[in-house]
């Protein structure tokens, strides 16, 4: 793999460089000094990069093409595209490869030597912040001591009434799954708690009758906390008290209750804690109890500040693993694939973009060698993994968008035929066909199989100019929900009256926006922010067009989130509705903005602009 330095060639590096993140934070000077630090490699498809277990020369940077990174098993972890970094997990613990890293596809690579990497990690913020993520995020999301009482509440207040017997009490503990009761006035406010130690020592213990009222066994007038309060108050109070429950009052009322279990819950909880778990279950219904807890992830990354991107790349981190669990467990079920196959997935999944409301949308592609004989496996192959995700909480795809539809389990000669069709002939179904398949990210199985058709179907696409028209047709079938007068054009009916729908309304229009930019300059990014940034470097939309675009959906992407958690946190169903009037006006105001953006870059593209201001 022949090595060339990029003296000559430092401009270019740079501009790269300017384009990706934490990069771009750089002083100008400072850029062209690292820019001038790297080397460039020209690896071929199927080139191990580096093994498992072997000593790190630097940080791999991907210029262009692919990287799969393989876990100590072989087992794939992820695959990587421009502007993805890999190598840093080793480098920055003992210098030595924890994974191993291979090209799927003819790339270009930069590599910065260790030492500088090291200087850049030690002298600039938003590089420590960025290289140590993994760690750093997730040490900030565990650190218990610095988070808000609020964001440690798992629940919705449970009270009663001070005259509520104790046999009522006891059984609405049970029903709600609680082992503590606020117990409240007709106003709400805290007169009291009662839990099930109180019931044990207090009625059972003492021989009272199940009428008794909760007033007279209950601890009156308890300590308590504000929902601003840190969760070092709660740790402080709980050890010097020695008290299990500690309940939480706001002016006065009963906020909520957080126990020793919601601390012990909120330690343990983590994107890698979960794929652990995920990796050691051994029945489905172990995996669905794992997902379960996403959610309770959800609330907890949020409530930590953490940019909607990274959540959604944990959560359906999270999916991935799912996934490539139930395909080893179907194949050591089954028995060896007669041929090679890819499992990928499209949608949200696809783009990496899962939040706390999520389908499954995926299909197989299978090696051209397989023969009719060999569909009985592949067919029993996807009904195991699709029911098995639906038991984990990833339900079946209303339009049956799944692998288990045997239109969507062929041979890669099939698949090609297949998007060849939907650009020669751009109907309806087909431009939808064309929008959820354009979203494919592999899973499972044999990488290899979607690498050349990828490619060939973003060249042959953005070649035609009549698909290109329809596609970008059917981008401007969602809408951001404006109204008159600055407010919000909200639903006039039905469960989601008076709400705006943040998905098809909100972050349906960015990503169907990032998908004709992506076709348009033939970008391989499946995901929506990914897309952006790189249609701005391809010169298919103005840098300030795509910073825009991109600030306007990151406002709406998190907004979509903030409000899923607080829907769990209520206990309630997360989902994609939100009414305007749960905002702030500052917060309307904002979200309104964000919508004028997308409403106007869907103008322009509708009018053919493709370099817009």
């Amino acid at each position: 793999m022949q090595e060339v330095r990029l003296s000559d060639s430092v401009e270019k590096i740079a501009a790269f460089l300017a384009t990706v993140h934490p990069y771009d934070s750089l002083p100008r000077d400072e850029l062209a000094r690292v820019a001038g630090s790297f080397s460039r490699r020209e690896p071929p498809a199927s080139t191990e990069i580096y093994a498992f277990g072997e000593p790190l020369s630097g940080l791999f940077l991907i210029e262009a093409g692919g990287v799969e990174i393989l876990d100590r098993n072989g087992g794939l972890v992820s695959l990587l595209g421009p502007r993805n970094s890999f190598g840093e997990r080793g480098l920055l613990r003992d210098g030595l490869a924890v994974t191993t890293a291979r090209t799927i596809e003819d790339s270009t690579l930069l590599m910065l030597p260790v030492a500088e990497l090291r200087r850049l990690v030690a002298g600039f913020p938003a590089f420590e912040r960025f290289f140590n993520r993994a760690r750093g995020s997730e040490a900030r999301a565990n650190d218990l001591s610095a988070r808000k009482v609020e964001d440690l509440m798992a629940r919705a207040p449970v009270a009663c009434s001070p005259d509520t017997t104790v046999t009522e009490a006891a059984r609405q503990m049970r029903e709600t799954h609680v082992s503590s009761l606020g117990v409240v006035d007709a106003d709400g406010r805290l007169l009291g708690i009662v839990t099930t130690r109180d019931l044990s020592n207090r009625v059972l213990a003492e021989g009272r009758d199940g009428a008794t009222p909760v007033s007279a066994v209950m601890t009156a007038d308890p300590v308590t906390l504000t929902p601003q309060a840190l969760g070092s108050d709660i740790l402080h109070l709980m050890l010097e008290r020695k008290i299990g429950h500690l309940p939480i009052v706001r002016n006065g009322h009963f906020a909520g209750m957080v126990t020793q279990t919601d601390l012990t819950r909120f330690q343990a909880l983590s994107s890698a804690v979960l794929i652990r778990d995920l990796a050691d279950a051994g029945t489905v219904a172990e995996m669905a109890a794992v997902t379960a807890r996403i959610p309770s992830l959800l609330v907890q990354m949020v409530g930590g500040n953490n940019a909607h991107e990274v959540v959604t790349r944990l959560i359906t981190d999270i999916a991935d693993a799912v996934t490539r669990r139930l395909l080893a467990m179907a194949e050591a079920e089954l028995g060896p694939p007669p041929v090679p196959y890819l499992w990928l997935a499209c949608g949200s999944q696809g783009r990496q973009e899962q939040t706390g409301v999520s389908d499954q949308d995926n299909c197989l592609m299978l090696d051209d060698a397989a023969t009719d004989g060999d569909m009985a496996y592949f067919h029993a192959l996807a009904e195991s993994v699709s029911k098995g995700l639906d038991a984990c909480g990833y339900v079946f795809c209303p339009g049956d968008m799944m692998a288990t539809n045997p239109r969507w389990c062929q041979k890669v000669s099939v698949w090609r035929d297949y998007f060849r069709g939907w650009i020669a002939t751009p109907n309806p179904e087909a431009q939808m066909l064309a929008s959820v398949m354009f979203d494919l990210r592999p899973i499972g199985g044999a990488a290899s199989l979607f690498g050349n058709l990828q490619a060939a179907t973003l060249e042959a696409a953005a070649k035609n100019s009549i698909f290109v028209a329809h596609m970008v047709s059917n981008s401007l079938k969602h809408t951001p929900p404006l109204g008159l007068l600055r407010g919000f054009a909200t639903i006039r009916s039905g469960e989601h009256r008076n709400q705006i729908d943040l998905k098809h309304n909100g972050v349906v229009p960015v990503a169907d926006l990032a998908r004709v930019y992506a076709l348009q300059g033939r970008l391989a990014a499946a995901n929506t922010r990914a897309r952006l940034l790189a249609a701005a470097e391809a010169g298919v939309i103005s840098a300030a067009g795509a910073r825009d675009l991109t600030e306007a959906y990151d406002l709406i992407a998190e907004t979509r989130l903030a409000n899923q958690a607080r829907q769990i946190k209520a206990g309630r169903k997360p989902d994609n509705y939100l009414a305007p009037s749960d905002l702030s006006d500052f917060e309307r105001s904002h979200l309104r903005d964000a919508f004028v953006v997308v409403r106007t870059m869907q103008s322009a593209v509708g009018q053919g602009k493709g370099m817009l201001g």
